[in-house]
């Protein structure tokens, strides 16, 4: 099993981008350039290194390779995005791994693209790419070309090697569960292994609500990878296991004019296998909550207004400050009741609410993730 660290400092450590390596300092798939931008990347490595796994690390800088960090990333629903804009697409992991020396919400996220040996091409058109483009890595840029070559196998050799020196072993393993355990000291962590080889910790604030059990600021790691399955400091989640299987059910606090209710969003399964795999299902439960039009008119012209002031460099009274703290959340629930342009006024208050406070951005960017995993689903 590959420590997923140690893989990412031994590609930082001895090359630069090249044709199965690619690193950023940041992805932003939430617009149509991102979007495209990364489309390509994954076009560019899957078709010039076509019998090996192919890598982006994010969350480095360029010039000197300091690991920065991002934003925790749970988009299970990447691959429908793959699947969606490339033809013959590639099997493209996202995972998100911790570093001791960054802050609790930050990581370095790492893409496995995994190799299929055919041509992967744009199904349609997006930003400034033409559908049918065809991309790959020429140097560490990635640039559309005619193909009329076959692409040599240059990098077997050098890929077995990293990943071969980046296998886990029981020091790591054992270091990665102490580590943890006294990181999260104060919010109850636990460990358990399954099927005498994995090893899950996790912690979280309990709390009792009726029968059920409740966990706030989640924390959730397979440390045998070093990977961070799960981090929250909003959504407040439910923990189950067995011998076989760990299950996460994802809960939302959504309403209106403070008559909020947990929703269900996301069912996340880890089967553990006898062989030494495991695998990860992922099932959307969420059924968006519907409201009363007129009620929804009324709050969606109030954020427009909102949104205005904040344009124009006006000054936002109290009342209107306490609104600003629910406009990413009134936004997404006008869209999920049909105010198809709340989404557009949404995207268009991003920069304002990032310049106002880092609060305000961060129930901007909750309400972000919760529409990605609905529209990929």
């Amino acid at each position: 099993m590959i420590n997923k660290r140690l893989l990412i400092k031994n590609l930082l450590a001895h090359n630069d981008e090249n044709s199965f390596y690619d690193k950023k300092r940041k992805v932003d798939i939430t617009h149509k350039e991102g979007k495209a931008k990364f489309l390509k990347h994954i076009c560019a490595l899957s078709n010039s290194n076509p019998k090996n796994n192919s890598y982006i690390v994010i969350g480095v800088e360029d010039e000197d390779n300091k690991i920065i960090g991002v934003n925790f990333f749970d988009d299970s629903k990447i691959q429908n995005l793959i699947n969606a804009y490339l033809t013959n697409p590639p099997i493209v992991q996202y995972e998100n791994i911790p570093f001791p020396h960054l802050p609790d919400d930050k990581v370095v996220g790492l893409v496995t693209i995994r190799p299929i040996n055919q041509i992967t091409s744009l199904r349609k058109n997006i930003w400034k790419y033409y559908g049918g483009s065809v991309f790959f890595r020429d140097g560490s840029m990635s640039m559309p070309k005619v193909f009329d070559i076959e692409v040599k196998d240059v990098n077997s050799k050098i890929v077995n090697a990293i990943e071969s020196h980046a296998q886990n072993n029981i020091e790591y393993t054992l270091d990665g569960v102490f580590d943890f355990m006294t990181k999260r000291k104060d919010f109850d962590p636990q460990y358990k292994v399954f099927k005498e080889y994995f090893v899950l910790c996790w912690s979280g604030q309990k709390k009792k609500v009726k029968n059920e059990t409740f966990f706030s600021r989640v924390d959730i790691e397979l440390i045998n990878e070093q990977v961070r399955l799960f981090f929250s400091t909003l959504d407040e989640v439910s923990i189950m296991y067995d011998s076989n299987t760990f299950k996460i059910i994802e809960y939302v606090n959504l309403g209106l004019q403070n008559k909020n209710k947990y929703y269900q969003l996301e069912e996340t399964i880890i089967h553990f296998e006898d062989n030494a795999h495991y695998n990860i299902e992922t099932n959307l439960l969420f059924e968006p909550p519907q409201f009363d039009k007129k009620v929804l008119h009324h709050i969606y012209n109030s954020n427009n207004a909102i949104l205005e002031k904040l344009k124009k460099g006006l000054i936002l009274n109290k009342h209107e400050e306490l609104d600003l703290k629910n406009l990413p959340t009134t936004y997404l629930l006008c869209y999920l009741n049909l105010f198809h342009e709340a989404i557009n006024k949404l995207t268009e208050a991003k920069p304002y609410l990032k310049n106002h406070s880092k609060e305000v951005y961060t129930y901007y960017q909750e309400a972000v993730r919760i529409l990605r995993k609905v529209k990929y689903s």
